[in-house]
């Protein structure tokens, strides 16, 4: 392979790994105090809150192998065909109430879903890619961080919806005991911050 060609491609990765960071750092300030302004207010709601609380009592006693199973499914609906499970928490009350909120942001959120103790989908304003979210950062660095768990992800293209995106994702709390009960991850076009 060429040499300069080579060293042009380094650059270019440098560049664009640079530029990344740069522009999640741009934007983290105005990211954070929509997470704590806006969607750690929305996300207690009432209904939201009931949602979560009654899945953690059908989740309690799932075993990992049930959860695998159950994202399996998820997953091989997302393809195409009958997607009884998808339509099931699609048309639910959470995912009506999130899709709401969406369409109320005007194009700032791109999609939303909230998850329960165990990191499974409780409600979204779109289809996730898996079901269980459990594995990730999104719930790792949020309900399993406890009541003030925060994260904001670096800023990437989204090839679906043609922005730049980041997602943002916060602990939601029994408002009782102030004990996380699960988390909400919401996806942010950081074009519509400026």
């Amino acid at each position: 392979m060429n040499r300069n060609f080579l060293i042009s491609l380094t650059t270019a990765a440098a560049v664009g790994f640079f530029s990344s960071t740069v522009a999640a750092n741009e934007y983290e300030a105005a990211l954070k105090g929509l997470a704590d302004e806006q969607i750690r207010v929305w996300a207690q709601d009432p209904a939201v809150v009931a949602a979560i609380k009654d899945q953690n009592k059908t989740s309690e006693n799932l075993s990992q192998s049930d959860i695998d199973s159950m994202d399996k499914k998820w997953r091989a609906e997302t393809k195409g065909g009958a997607s009884p499970m998808i339509d099931k928490v699609l048309a639910n009350d959470t995912s009506t109430f999130l899709k709401g909120v969406k369409e109320e942001s005007q194009g700032t959120i791109t999609e939303i879903f909230v998850m329960d103790k165990k990191g499974l989908n409780v409600g979204q304003s779109d289809v996730t890619s898996d079901f269980w979210q459990g594995d990730e950062g999104k719930w790792k660095k949020t309900y399993a961080a406890g009541p003030d768990g925060l994260l904001i992800d670096d800023v990437e293209f989204d090839d679906s919806s043609q922005t730049y995106q980041s997602q943002v994702s916060v602990t939601i709390v029994d408002p009782e005991t102030n004990v996380a009960i699960g988390a909400v991850t919401v996806g942010i076009n950081v074009e519509m911050l400026e």
